[in-house]
């Protein structure tokens, strides 16, 4: 799968998005009507008004949150073909930087919820086998083997993901193709013993339900309806592994699926409520228990294929995300794979260990999809009420601001309705959700707000020009008094218009001790959007031992920069613009390059800072923010250095007022020896 066939419609781009984008909405049909029948008390209150207004309700949801809002609005707000939250801030954030907050708010929200959906669909699908017996075969009734199962899917599906979701897409769109056309055509065949339920079709019954006297949770039965969307969001997400035009022709067939398959399951609980079998139940799930029994051992299998799918939507939205949160400087630098040659499909190891550890923990606490239910989709309603706060500033920039404000207050309205409804699963195990996006915010909130504070108490002198220290460079370079450093000094760091740069990089050869070297490097990284770019352009500012380098690399290249300068200086000493480097000593016949030496520069907090007038908010996101940068990806794995010789250099960040720090002299004492007489 090239580019090209993630910015056009076909029917490869459909199959593969087939098996990335729908996993989680697809799965919905697992689990909302269980819902929407515990919330009636039992299956005898579940009466054909009820059962009627729940499926209009469920209906007019899909058109309005995931059709209209997702598939009509928010996808046509891509960013370099990227969707989600934080593609939509960026779009917007130098006309409304107060939306940080909801940014953040609403990605926190998001990821947390992405730890929920995999164990409550895996869970949902494997519940399904217990107490079955198909031949002489029977399954246990207990939920310890459900969850040993279940660990050993989701763990399954984890150790999978460094190959790239193209190639998970292509393995598994057949078999969510194989789903959609399995729950169409079982609900399109109950649907024949009761058509009636096709006045759910008419939002008049989803309205009335609201209100009427069979519905004994009144607006909180919009907490389970909400379930049937909550994989809207992450289909925004996922928009830029398979592009716009493929969720655009499959996502009209995946609705019909969608509400062929609740239709089914309305008309078989209206023709069954009464039943003695079911009518005390309260936990009862219609999907399976509409099946023929012949068909049953199948559905279980293809629907815990489809729960894995189902995961799979929102782990690599959760890439998406925080690729974008680390572009936006919302989250510290963490190592990116690319799997395939499509620049949007990545694999992050972090955020895949952490998805692995949180999900498999609330599996394990739970135990029971049902518990689970319980705490989803409360995180998620945060997330598309922060989207719509978004979308109102992008729709005022391309639009105006009346299209923009009605689209607001329809839409947050309506989302506004499922927050306040979902709030009751609050103390039912959406506590959890909540704690792991407080938990998730306070990352983005110290790392975000840390740079923004420490930038504040950096002055503008920070940076410099290095064509002003030229001659001190040059000096520095020819001057034997001095110790020989490295053959080669290369500092890592960003040179940009004017040949400015941080001033730390020339303390770090000036200030402290002297670092003469024969050469010294200056090297920008710049990523590309090819796969495959390797090119460079050199500025020797003049010199013959001064160099600034910009590096264009693509992104399914490694940086090794050792390995980039080393040719670099071969082509210089070929085309005679530097000088030849022959060491003294060496293993190797006619080397002609010396030795290197690669310095990085980092801030630290001082300890002084603690006395300054900085308050103590302040101290705490930049000291806050410092740590994250410590304990996360290092500069020297980056860049591929971590076999040369590299000198991460701290650098003082000078956050203290000198007055505050200044001594008053006391005296000054001139203490002369009184001289022995002569003798």
């Amino acid at each position: 799968m090239e580019n090209k066939t993630v910015n056009r419609c076909s029917l490869a781009g459909m199959l593969v998005t087939l098996g990335i984008v729908y996993g989680d909405i697809g799965t919905s049909p697992l689990y909302v009507m269980n819902a929407i029948i515990t919330d009636a008390g039992k299956m005898q209150n579940a009466v054909p008004e009820y059962i009627t207004g729940a499926v209009s309700l469920i209906f007019w949801t899909l058109m309005v949150i995931t059709t209209v809002k997702y598939v009509g609005i928010a996808m046509r707000a891509d960013n370099n073909q990227e969707g989600g939250i934080f593609a939509l801030y960026a779009l917007i954030r130098n006309r409304a930087r107060w939306l940080v907050p909801v940014a953040l708010i609403g990605g926190a929200a998001l990821l947390a919820d992405g730890t929920l959906t995999p164990a409550v669909s895996v869970t949902s699908a494997v519940e399904g086998l217990k107490g079955q017996q198909f031949g002489p075969l029977k399954f246990s009734n207990s939920q310890l083997i459900v969850v040993l199962v279940v660990t050993v899917i989701l763990l399954g599906l984890f150790l999978i993901q460094h190959f790239g979701t193209f190639v998970i897409g292509r393995s598994l769109g057949p078999i969510m193709l194989a789903w959609f056309l399995f729950i169409g055509l079982v609900g399109l065949t109950n649907l024949w013993a009761h058509p009636e339920i096709l006045k759910a079709l008419s939002p008049y019954y989803a309205i009335s339900l609201l209100f009427s006297p069979v519905n004994k949770v009144g607006v909180f039965i919009l907490g389970s309806v909400f379930l049937a969307t909550t994989g809207a969001e992450a289909l925004y997400s996922d928009m830029g592994h398979v592009g716009r035009k493929n969720i655009y022709g499959s996502w009209p067939f995946v609705c019909l699926m969608l509400m062929l398959s609740y239709l089914g399951q309305g008309a078989w609980v209206i023709g069954h409520y009464q039943d003695a079998a079911f009518r005390n139940w309260a936990n009862i799930n219609p999907f399976y228990e509409m099946l023929p029994a012949q068909l049953r051992i199948f559905a279980i299998v293809i629907a815990t294929l489809a729960a894995i799918i189902a995961s799979q939507a929102l782990i690599t939205g959760s890439y998406t995300l925080v690729n974008e949160a680390i572009g936006l400087k919302f989250l510290p630098r963490m190592r990116i794979s690319h799997p395939s040659n499509i620049r949007n499909q990545i694999y992050i190891s972090t955020v895949n260990w952490l998805l692995c550890l949180f999900t498999l923990g609330i599996v394990w606490l739970f135990q029971t999809s049902q518990h689970m239910e319980a705490a989803y989709g409360l995180a998620i309603t945060m997330t598309m009420l922060m989207t719509t706060l978004l979308l109102f500033e992008y729709l005022r920039m391309k639009i105006n601001t009346l299209v923009a404000g009605c689209m607001v207050l329809f839409f947050g309205l309506i989302e506004t309705l499922f927050f306040l409804a979902s709030l009751v699963k609050f103390v039912h195990g959406g506590y959890l959700t909540i704690l792991i996006t407080l938990l998730i915010l306070s990352v983005m909130v110290i790392w975000y707000f840390g740079n923004k504070e420490r930038d504040k108490y950096e002055k503008a002198s920070e940076y410099v020009s290095l064509m002003d220290y030229r001659k001190q460079l040059i000096q520095l370079s020819h001057d034997d008094a001095e110790p020989l450093y490295a053959t080669n000094l290369v500092y890592l760091t960003k040179v940009g218009k004017g040949y400015s740069l941080k001033r730390t990089v020339l303390y770090s050869i000036l200030d402290k001790r002297p670092k003469r070297a024969k050469v010294y490097w200056f090297v920008t990284v710049n990523e590309t959007d090819a796969p495959y770019t390797n090119q460079y352009t050199v500025d020797m500012l003049g010199t013959r031992n001064i160099i600034s380098v910009q590096l264009y690399i693509g992104f399914k290249n490694s940086q090794h920069v050792n390995v980039f300068i080393r040719q670099i200086v071969n082509d210089l000493i070929d085309q005679k613009v530097i000088d030849t480097q022959y060491p003294k000593y060496t293993t190797l016949k006619n080397r002609r390059v010396g030795d290197f030496k690669f310095v990085i520069t980092t801030k630290q907090l001082m300890d002084l800072a603690s006395d300054s007038q900085m308050s103590r908010i302040d101290h705490f996101l930049i000291g806050g923010r410092i740590f994250l940068q410590n304990i996360t990806t290092s500069p020297a794995v980056w860049y591929g250095l971590k076999f040369s010789e590299v000198v991460e250099e701290p650098v003082p960040l000078i956050l203290y007022d000198p007055e505050v720090l200044r001594l008053s002299q006391l005296e000054v004492r001139h203490s002369v020896k009184k001289e022995e007489p002569k003798k």
